[in-house]
């Protein structure tokens, strides 16, 4: 399965106050909390977590059928971080969630997979014929076929992706 989550950083300038009071304390763990903290640019720091929750929020709620975004019930850990790249891991009722990030000036972009192998698998798609099911969980039509497709889109950006078969 397959989930991804951009953000566009000027966007989310306009959007969020992310400084705001009780606003990190809401969403994220303790230990998200100090991630945030000691990072060099908190600003990156928080939306590049951000991202990662909601990519494998929508792998969950593939998943379960459950629509309960409950962010700090879901724990994000950063196994490599540059300032282009990071990868990562994000829990939520006991599943884990290997997460890959690309950051640039603009954007934040996580893709997610439930299955480790495929994390380099995943490619992008676009103008494909979508349909969605009766919990509105989006499919890619490839002839007779259903596969899973994640869609993101924020401010002047969007990303459709999927795992190559």
């Amino acid at each position: 399965m397959i989930g991804n989550d951009i953000i566009d950083l000027a966007q989310s300038r306009i959007e969020s106050n992310w400084q705001r009071k009780g606003f990190i304390e809401k969403l994220f763990t303790a230990d998200e909390q100090l991630l945030i903290k000691n990072y060099a640019e908190p600003e990156i720091m928080v939306w590049l977590l951000w991202s990662m929750k909601e990519a494998a929020y929508k792998i969950y709620n593939r998943h379960t059928k459950i629509r309960e975004f409950s962010p700090k019930k879901l724990s994000c850990s950063l196994d490599s971080l540059t300032s282009k790249n990071a990868s990562g891991r994000v829990i939520c009722d006991k599943r884990i969630y290997h997460t890959k990030t690309i950051l640039s000036l603009e954007n934040i972009h996580t893709i997610a997979v439930d299955n480790k192998k495929n994390i380099n698998n995943v490619i992008e798609v676009q103008n494909q014929e979508i349909v969605k099911d009766e919990n509105g969980i989006p499919y890619l039509k490839i002839l007779n076929s259903l596969q899973d497709i994640s869609i993101s889109h924020h401010g002047r950006f969007q990303k459709w992706v999927t795992i190559r078969q």
